[in-house]
């Protein structure tokens, strides 16, 4: 093994993590205030930095030095466990994620190609699925161990949650395995490629829509996103899960979600949007590079103003109650999700 296969996926790591997902996660909080201020008719932060854009690097050494508070009867292992686990798994998701097709570099006297992404599984969103199913974890533990009940009731309300739309959210991309025949997200990307009718881009959001919407309502749940946000529900539940947790470990659950947002918002940007498929580049007489760069922030692009569709929500959006959340996951997404299926399944055989 020469040493470019080992510094590949480790430079690849650092920069998903320190360039774009760290600076993203900060901002990100930065954009929310800001979005909700907006939204509410107030000014948000503009103390620190210029129209407040340095408010971060104060968020951040705070949560640090601010004192890490244990309940005595909290069993104080897998309360210091779950929120770690919560930041694996939403840093590990990301792992599988193509922000672009490939990039070659010269090194010396020779090129060197390499795709843009950290692992091509064959396996694709199945790995996907699977770590999802055990971000649940971090969330339940850390309501248990806590030794509070309404903690404890944030912790179970997240478990029935995260549960129940995972199933819908895994059938709706049933749908976009079927057109793209492969399970690998590279490919169902480049499946996305060409136009129909010679301008019409083929992402799938467009023969997947109903699909589309099923897994766009569904990653609200998964994210814990308002307005599905009833394993927080600060109102009824003081601050669900998480109300014993303090300074940097409840730092890494809010990091956490932002995460879990950024990921959930790659992937509809990948599975239905065209993924780093941008309209009409490939008109531009770019250069091999500048078309990797370009396919890179077409990519970044999507994601942003996904991320920021995230955000409007949250602040337009009321909680649905508890009964209302679980019957649209079992009695609405669950069987639209069945009805695509059968849908694609009759569009595959008529026109493929």
């Amino acid at each position: 093994m020469d040493t470019i296969s080992i510094l590949e996926p480790l430079l690849k790591i650092l920069f998903i993590i320190f360039v774009a997902l760290l600076p993203a996660v900060a901002y990100g909080v930065l954009a929310e205030r800001k979005i909700s201020a907006f939204i509410q008719n107030r000014l948000g932060p503009n103390r620190v930095g210029p129209w407040g854009l340095l408010q971060p690097l104060a968020d951040i050494p705070k949560l640090f030095f601010k004192e890490d508070i244990v309940p005595a009867a909290a069993n104080k292992f897998i309360h210091s466990l779950a929120p770690l686990i919560s930041i694996t798994i939403a840093f590990s998701t990301f792992a599988v994620i193509p922000f672009g097709d490939t990039i070659t570099f010269s090194i010396g006297d020779s090129s060197y190609t390499t795709k843009l992404q950290i692992a091509d599984v064959n396996i694709g969103f199945l790995y996907i699925l699977a770590l999802s199913s055990l971000a649940v974890y971090g969330i339940t533990l850390s309501g248990w161990s806590s030794n509070n009940k309404y903690s404890l009731l944030g912790g179970l309300r997240s478990t029935a949650q995260m549960i129940s739309y995972e199933l819908s959210m895994g059938l709706s991309l049933i749908g976009v395995v079927m057109l793209s025949s492969s399970l690998q997200l590279d490919d169902i990307v480049a499946a996305q490629g060409g136009y129909w009718l010679g301008f019409i881009p083929k992402w799938n959001a467009i023969p997947q829509f109903l699909g589309f919407v099923i897994f766009v309502v569904a990653m609200f749940a998964e994210t814990n996103r308002l307005p599905f946000d009833l394993p927080e529900a600060e109102p009824e539940l003081v601050a669900g899960y998480h109300t014993e947790y303090t300074g940097m470990k409840f730092g890494i659950f809010m990091l956490s979600e932002y995460i879990a947002m950024i990921t959930a918002s790659a992937l509809i940007a990948t599975l239905y949007l065209g993924g780093w498929q941008a309209p009409y580049l490939e008109h531009l007489g770019l250069s091999p590079f500048l078309m990797s760069v370009a396919q890179m922030a077409a990519f970044v692009v999507k994601v942003f103003a996904i991320v920021i569709f995230f955000m409007v929500v949250r602040w337009t959006v009321p909680r649905f109650r508890y009964d209302q959340l679980m019957s649209i996951g079992w009695k609405v997404l669950l069987p639209l999700a069945l009805v695509n299926i059968l849908l694609t399944g009759l569009f595959v055989i008529l026109y493929h």
